[in-house]
C-alpha cells in the first residue's frame, strides 16, 4: 500500500489497514466503567477498501450495508455525519465498503474504516481539520479509532487514547481467524478479566514484552479461540491473541518460516500472511 498523495481524489480507492496489539495490559478501571489499557498497536497490510462518490444533496448514503447493521448504526455512516456536524459542512457522499477485515476478530476493521471515511471526507470535503480534532472525533465511535487516524504504531495508554510513537522492526506475521465472533463488550464485562496488571513504562517495552490479559477469557468463553491459540503456540511460543479476539497471530522474523508454518495448517483452520507496516498507508495525507 503506498502513501497517498495530494492528487488523490474521489474515484481514489481508500486503505482500511487492520492492527495486531502486540501485547495488550488491562491495567485497572475508572469509576464511568472505561477500563485503563496499555497495549501497542502495529499497522499490517491486509486491509478493507473504502470508495466514495460526491453527493450534493447533503445526504451521506452507504452503497453496501452489513447485514443485521441498520445504515444508521454503521460506524461508516456515524463517522461521516460526526465530521458533517462537527465542521457545519453541507457536503455529502456515498460510500462503498469492500470488506476484507472479518468482524469480531480483534483486527479493529470497524474502527479502522470509521478512521478512513474521517480521514477521507476531511480530505475530499476539503475541511482542513487537524489529526487531534479529528482523533477526538473518532474517540466517540470507539476507543480503537483514533489510533487508526494519529497513524503510527504507538505504545497506547488510557483508555486507548494516549499515544507514544515507536518504531518496530519488520515483521512478517501469522494470522489465524477462528470462525466465531468473539463481542468485546462480553469480554470487558466478564468478572474474571484481570484488571489489575502492572503498568510498564512505554520506553521500557521491547517486542516479545507483555501478554493479553483479555486471552484467557476469551479462550475460556470460546473453545474455537483456545483451539488456533494452542496449535499456534505449539509452533511459535510467542503466539497470542490481538484484542479481544477471535484471532489469533504469531510474528516472525523470517517470512519464509511464516509460510512454512501456514502451510502446516489443519484443515478447517483459516489463515493468512501479513507483513508489519512502518505506518498507516494515510499518514501522511493532510
Amino acid at each position: 500500500m503506498n502513501a497517498p498523495s495530494a492528487d488523490w481524489n474521489w474515484h481514489s480507492a481508500w486503505p482500511a489497514p487492520a492492527k495486531l496489539n502486540l501485547f495488550l495490559h488491562v491495567t485497572g478501571r475508572r469509576t464511568d466503567g472505561y477500563h485503563l489499557l496499555q497495549t501497542v498497536f502495529r499497522f499490517i497490510d491486509r486491509q478493507d477498501t473504502l470508495h466514495f462518490a460526491p453527493r450534493d444533496d447533503g445526504a451521506i448514503v452507504l452503497a453496501t450495508p452489513t447485514p443485521g447493521v441498520a445504515p444508521g448504526d454503521d460506524l461508516t455512516v456515524r463517522a461521516a455525519r460526526l465530521l458533517q456536524q462537527a465542521t457545519g459542512c453541507r457536503q455529502g457522499a456515498t460510500i462503498r465498503l469492500d470488506k476484507t477485515l472479518p468482524m469480531g476478530g480483534g483486527l479493529g476493521g470497524g474502527s479502522s474504516d470509521a478512521a478512513t471515511v474521517l480521514l477521507a471526507l476531511n480530505f475530499l470535503w476539503n475541511l482542513a481539520v487537524d489529526r487531534s480534532e479529528l482523533e477526538k472525533i473518532g474517540l466517540t465511535l470507539g476507543a480503537d479509532v483514533p489510533v487508526f487516524i494519529h497513524g503510527h504504531n504507538t505504545f497506547a495508554e488510557g483508555v486507548g487514547e494516549t499515544f507514544t510513537d515507536i518504531d518496530l522492526p519488520p515483521a512478517t506475521y501469522l494470522v489465524l481467524h477462528p470462525a466465531v465472533h468473539v463481542p468485546t463488550a462480553a469480554i470487558f464485562t466478564a468478572p474474571e478479566l484481570c484488571r489489575s496488571t502492572p503498568a510498564i513504562a512505554a520506553a521500557d517495552w521491547r517486542p516479545g514484552i507483555g501478554h493479553n490479559d483479555l486471552e484467557a477469557v476469551a479462550c475460556a468463553r470460546f473453545p474455537a479461540v483456545a483451539e488456533h491459540l494452542a496449535w499456534l503456540k505449539a509452533r511459535n511460543p510467542q503466539a497470542m491473541m490481538t484484542g479481544s479476539g477471535a484471532c489469533v497471530f504469531a510474528p516472525y522474523a523470517d517470512p519464509a518460516a511464516a509460510a512454512a508454518t501456514l502451510a502446516e495448517l489443519p484443515a478447517g483452520m483459516r489463515g493468512w500472511l501479513a507483513d508489519g507496516l512502518s505506518e498507516h498507508p494515510l499518514a501522511k495525507i493532510c
